[in-house]
């Protein structure tokens, strides 16, 4: 069996790890071929289950939204088809009524040009997660870089600007500093460059406000972005695309790069969307408006396994 010859931990201690020869993910914007989704059969929305761990849920319940569990299977099939149509292939992960949030697969690993990255959720009734990502990657022959321990971290706080380096966030919240330090210095010693991006617990993960378009794009929430970070991009040569704090807090800017200038984002992010179609990006637009209501955006709804080499 492929779990038989795939390490639980590839990575070197010094460094110079080697890069994965049937899987791989060079960065967030290359053409995407592969996806791992969770499942919505056994998504429901935890409400005050989930408040401590997340403003959005707590929004939520402020303003009195009711889950519709029909309506949140019809806008996970409408994305599916987008995938789909775009030629991305659908992986994934096993219906586990256990693990409602299973279907935010985005939190629970993240993947890199080595192998997955394990993560640590905060939220004690999402522990569990872990169990089957791991699984899902050692039944394909997929290396495990490494597991992080020190603490909470989550896959929405490493966000891969472009080959060899990333912006990693941390809230000491959903993601701790201490756990953020702790996969960055991995990746330090792989040769990378690593901006950290530290942001109040409101905001969830990094890639809530800040999103690659392709290689030379992004869009960005000004509003909430520091500006160091706004700068460091900006060094980088990389068109910022401006995302509203309205729309941002709808999770309007956590979009998926689908390669060749085409963008997974959602129905509710109308003045985005229009930005992203007036530079001349295509522009999938589902509505997801139950999974963004339970605290959850596109981009968290899923996990880019393989793209093709840039």
């Amino acid at each position: 069996m492929a779990q038989d010859k795939t390490p639980l931990r590839a990575r070197k201690e010094g460094g110079g790890t080697p890069l994965m020869s049937d899987w791989y993910l060079k960065s967030e914007t290359g053409p995407l071929k592969d996806v791992l989704l969770g499942p919505a059969e056994s998504f429901r929305w935890m409400g005050l289950e989930n408040a401590n761990w997340s403003s959005l849920v707590r929004d939520t319940l402020r303003k009195g939204h009711k889950f519709d569990k029909q309506l949140a299977m019809r806008q996970h099939r409408e994305m599916i088809d987008a995938y789909r149509d775009a030629g991305v292939t659908c992986h994934f992960l096993p219906v586990d009524m256990t693990n409602p949030y299973q279907v935010y697969a985005r939190d629970s690993s993240f993947m890199s040009p080595y192998g997955a990255v394990v993560c640590q959720l905060a939220n004690p009734r999402r522990r569990g997660e872990y169990a089957a990502v791991l699984r899902f990657y050692l039944e394909r022959g997929i290396p495990i870089y490494d597991m992080i321990s020190a603490g909470n971290f989550e896959g929405g706080d490493f966000n891969i600007i472009r080959p060899g380096v990333a912006l990693v966030g941390y809230t000491d919240h959903r993601s701790e500093e201490v756990a953020a330090r702790q996969v960055s210095e991995w990746f330090i010693k792989e040769g990378w460059e690593i901006k950290y991006a530290p942001i109040d617990q409101f905001y969830v993960h990094i890639d809530l406000m800040v999103c690659m378009l392709n290689e030379h794009c992004a869009a960005v929430c000004l509003e909430t972005t520091e500006d160091d970070i706004v700068q460091w991009l900006k060094s980088k040569k990389i068109e910022i695309i401006p995302a509203s704090f309205k729309e941002t807090m709808a999770l309007g800017c956590n979009v998926v790069a689908l390669g060749n200038d085409r963008v997974l984002s959602t129905a509710g992010a109308h003045d985005l969307n229009g930005k992203m179609r007036a530079a001349g990006f295509k522009v999938y637009d589902p509505d997801m408006t139950m999974f963004t209501q339970a605290g959850g955006g596109v981009h968290c709804m899923c996990q880019p396994l393989r793209r093709e080499a840039a």
